[in-house]
């Protein structure tokens, strides 16, 4: 028997697991492309053996099949001890930490190769933003040596702070709370900007650079609308968006700005997990967060035009990025849905923690569908000038 590979030409050959490995190519270049913090081109990120690497990350079967040593490990690295409670996760184990005292805390911890660079991206790019203002985000606990995360004989990990309130997609999301997100999205952008982080350039699955490469995926979709609207959101990114994508600023992004991952709390908005930031266009968490929030077909952008408006009035967009933004969006929305529904056919068993995003992009990809390029951005500067809290 044999895994599942993504091979030369970039296509899937399907192993009796369902599994997908990177090839020795992917792997070189998952190395090289972590070393150092030098920004690559916009090309890197866009190429096949990459494409294959992020690809064979998010194949590998979901960390809870590992022995949990959470308890073992906080107590060695922080001297603390607590209760224990794993949550929800799709690649690391997670588990929520009650400690006497009463503090909450959240440890994370993968026996994977890959997850050191995506733990030394996340633990640096949250310590970057303490102090910065007009957003939350957690803080990150330093282990008894003074390191922002560590390693044990092959298990990496690191300890947080957990943002107490309710996730975004548990709100009501009224005009005022959609335009506070999107000016604290803005905020959290401008803190990135100024942040130095390791392993920006590892290989992410949602970076722009791969979505032209997704139609690969198109056989675990669905038959019927949805599938059409993919092909057509995917082949205008394609024709349209990614030819000047790399025109427009870029800097290290949250990249994962979803309902799941915004809190409603009393000090603000707060930004958690940042498992998939990476070095991208910063329109991109712009992008993102507006799609999860088209939702009312009696407008053209679905509501997320107050977020949007919210955004634009801490960082106005330049004339190419409210042309290319209604693009974007759907083809996030295209990509959360190839992505998951693939996902899905391989670990059936957490299909609906892996799918809880997909109707709400398949509906809000409905309702941006009949926008084309002209309209879309004639309603995107609508937005930026007529919504307001």
């Amino acid at each position: 028997m044999k895994n599942n590979r993504l091979n030369r030409r970039g296509s899937f050959e399907l192993g009796a697991y369902g599994d997908l490995v990177p090839d020795e190519e992917a792997g070189q270049l998952n190395g090289s492309m972590t070393a150092g913090c030098d920004h690559l081109p916009y090309a890197a990120a866009s190429t096949e053996a990459y494409f294959r690497a992020a690809a064979a990350i998010l194949a590998m079967r979901p960390g809870a099949s590992e022995p949990d040593m959470s308890a073992a490990l906080l107590k060695r690295h922080y001297g603390l001890t607590g209760s224990i409670a794993t949550l929800s996760s799709e690649i690391e184990r997670t588990v929520d930490v009650n400690l006497p005292d009463g503090r909450r805390l959240i440890l994370k911890t993968s026996a994977t190769a890959e997850a050191v660079d995506s733990f030394r991206f996340q633990t640096a790019a949250m310590a970057g933003l303490q102090g910065a203002t007009g957003f939350v985000a957690p803080e990150v606990l330093r282990t008894t040596s003074g390191a922002l995360m560590f390693e044990q004989e092959g298990t990496c990990g690191y300890l947080q702070t957990r943002i107490e309130g309710i996730p975004l997609h548990q709100a009501t999301p009224t005009p005022d709370l959609l335009f506070r997100t999107g000016s604290a999205l803005a905020r959290l952008d401008l803190a990135l900007e100024l942040v130095s982080v390791p392993a920006a350039h590892r290989p992410v699955l949602w970076h722009v650079g791969c979505w032209s490469r997704l139609m690969e995926l198109e056989q675990y979709l669905p038959s019927g609308s949805v599938a059409d609207s993919v092909r057509v959101a995917i082949a205008e990114y394609a024709e349209f968006v990614e030819p000047q994508i790399s025109d427009v600023a870029w800097q290290v992004t949250h990249n994962d700005p979803s309902p799941f991952n915004m809190m409603v709390t009393g000090q603000g908005m707060g930004f958690i997990d940042f498992g998939d930031g990476c070095w991208s266009p910063r329109i991109q968490d712009l992008a993102i967060a507006a799609s999860h929030v088209v939702g009312d077909s009696t407008l053209p952008l679905g509501g997320a035009e107050h977020l949007i408006a919210g955004y634009a009035s801490v960082i106005a967009l330049s004339a190419l990025e409210a042309k290319l933004l209604v693009g974007l969006m759907r083809a996030r929305q295209s990509a959360l849905i190839l992505v998951n529904y693939w996902r899905s056919h391989l670990f059936p068993a957490d299909a609906q923690y892996i799918k809880k995003n997909v109707s709400r992009a398949e509906h809000g990809l409905s309702i941006l569908a009949p926008l084309g390029v002209a309209s879309g951005e004639a309603a995107v500067l609508a937005a930026m000038s007529s919504f307001q809290p």
